[in-house]
């Protein structure tokens, strides 16, 4: 016997049967066993419409119904607009009817006549089934609200590599919706490829499927969207497995890596720039030390050079006293007069090297003392340039200048503009070969607005030579010297050109130089008055 009252009195069950006695004897029988039944309706269409109506918890269903729609057919309706599990009750159990029925995911079956104990059996067995299908739908639908909600993109695939299963992020950055997505192979929606080979990753999910272990895929990965937009990702493959360790699928997560890599290229720049900085203030330092060390040596070096050039001219001044005809006798035929004169050449030499490091020094300090002074070109140049015409013509060179008749007076640096003009000159010179032309060109620049400032204009120029276009870019920076050029031996250090650039840009002028097609040009522009030039503000 069936305990007594065990089933709970809460359970309202509409019956569905077209024969009469037997519904009334199904009635009996629940009421017996402590369910309600809450209506006895003879037809499909009526069992719909009642369960809509009265929303029981358990339909119990005759199978063959009179009417157009069967019993099959109501339960089929019930529990996909109603979601109310159904248990048949029937007297025909032959195969087409039960694989019918089967078909509708039922949740029982009683036979006729029905027995309380059977009846009992199935109804608790239907109702526990129910609730655990219900149990196990919120769990999916927890799990599956947790997994859409993740702000990493997740696949799920199964053992064949067949989607399973997307959530938002994942359709975000696939392209795929899910709808779309299931059962299709996981290399259509999840195409990767290696970002520095550009080659397709395609076996990084069956290779973790093959291991059935954590895959965390080594080198930087380019996720290829459905609409075809590339983005940079992070991701690993975990593989499941069931109860008996087998594995039935895995879960793929990634994420888009563009924030990342952008920060670490942030970081990596925050930390280059701090770099140089320090680097920067490094050079600096050494820089200072080196400008401290070279004014100190070159004022220690200045006055031993000063005593050794008074030493030789008083040598010079004693054998004057013995004879008169020494000091003017021929170096070759007097080899004391030889000596001195190479002494003398190389004080001067040393001295010029030293006064050029002291310029250099005061110029990169802003130390250089601007000494403004009227200056008149046309006998202020041809002066400068008389001083070379011996020299020029020993080297069998054409030395011209050209000075325009309404070239106006300058106002600037009277010292500074014939050092200009002299190392430049002095170059031209000694880099010139024979039967060759230099010619200074001194002219007034026609200005066009906006500049207003009017500029004069130096040429040097000489034929005969090029620079080699690689050393142009380096022809004033400090101690460089063009390989092979200097035909006449005359030696240098390298500084002449450095300083000359830096006491034009003091001056408020600017400097450059062409060379081609056989001649070398240095052209200098200085504003005519350096009184009125922002230089001098500044």
């Amino acid at each position: 016997m069936i305990p007594e009252r065990t089933a709970p009195t809460t359970i309202q069950i509409m019956v569905v049967e077209d024969e009469s006695v037997i519904a009334a004897d199904i009635k009996d029988c629940l009421e017996n066993l402590g369910y309600g039944v809450l209506a006895v309706v003879a037809s499909g269409e009526e069992a719909v419409a009642t369960a809509t109506s009265l929303l029981p918890d358990l339909v119990l269903m005759d199978i063959r119904l009179k009417g157009v729609m069967d019993g099959i057919q109501a339960a089929a309706k019930i529990w996909q607009r109603l979601h109310i599990p159904v248990v048949y009750s029937t007297g025909h159990s032959d195969r087409g009817t039960m694989e019918r029925a089967k078909a509708t995911g039922p949740f029982g079956y009683v036979l006729k006549p029905v027995e309380e104990q059977e009846m009992y059996v199935a109804i608790e067995t239907a109702l526990q089934r129910f609730r655990l299908d219900q149990a196990l739908q919120k769990r999916e639908q927890w799990l599956s609200s947790i997994l859409r909600s993740i702000g990493d993109g997740i696949i799920v695939v199964d053992a064949d590599c067949r989607v399973r299963f997307l959530n938002l992020i994942a359709e975000a950055l696939t392209g795929w919706k899910q709808d779309d997505a299931l059962n299709k192979t996981i290399t259509d929606v999840f195409h990767i490829i290696h970002e520095e080979t550009q080659t397709s990753a395609h076996n990084v999910v069956s290779e973790a499927l093959q291991s059935g272990t954590l895959v965390y895929p080594a080198g930087d990965f380019i996720l290829v969207s459905q609409s075809a937009e590339n983005t940079p990702i992070m991701t690993s493959i975990a593989p499941f497995l069931d109860d008996n360790n087998v594995i039935t699928g895995a879960v793929i997560v990634f994420r888009d890596d563009t924030e990342r890599r952008q920060a670490e290229e942030r970081n990596i720049a925050i930390a280059r720039s701090l770099q140089l900085e320090s680097q920067m203030a490094e050079l600096q330092s050494l820089n200072q030390q080196k400008d401290d060390f070279l004014n100190t040596v070159s004022h220690e070096l200045r006055t031993p050079l000063t005593n050794i050039k008074m030493a030789i001219r008083m040598l010079e001044l004693t054998l004057d006293q013995r004879d008169s005809s020494a000091v003017v006798s021929d170096a070759d035929s007097n080899p004391t007069i030889r000596y001195l004169k190479i002494l003398s050449d190389q004080c001067d030499r040393q001295t010029s090297l030293i006064n050029d490091l002291l310029d250099l020094q005061r110029l990169n300090a802003n130390a250089y003392t601007i000494d403004l002074s009227t200056v008149h070109l046309q006998r202020f140049l041809p002066e400068i340039v008389e001083n070379f015409q011996a020299r020029a013509k020993a080297q069998q060179q054409a030395l011209q200048i050209n000075v325009a008749p309404d070239l106006p007076s300058v106002m600037t640096d009277a010292t500074g503009l014939s050092r200009i003009i002299t190392e430049l000159v002095n170059n031209a010179i000694k880099y010139t070969p024979a039967d060759e032309r230099i010619t200074v060109t001194v002219q007034l620049l026609e200005q066009t607005p906006p500049s207003t400032t009017p500029i004069v204009q130096f040429q040097i120029a000489n034929s005969g030579v090029e620079i080699p276009p690689t050393a142009l870019p380096l022809i004033f920076d400090q101690f460089y010297r063009v390989p092979s050029a200097d035909r006449w031996r005359q030696g240098g250090t390298g500084l002449g050109l450095t300083l000359i650039k830096k006491l034009v840009n003091h001056l408020g002028g600017s400097i450059h130089v062409t060379s081609k097609q056989g001649q070398t040009c240095f052209t200098v522009e200085l504003p005519v008055d350096l009184s009125r030039s922002s230089v001098t503000a500044d």
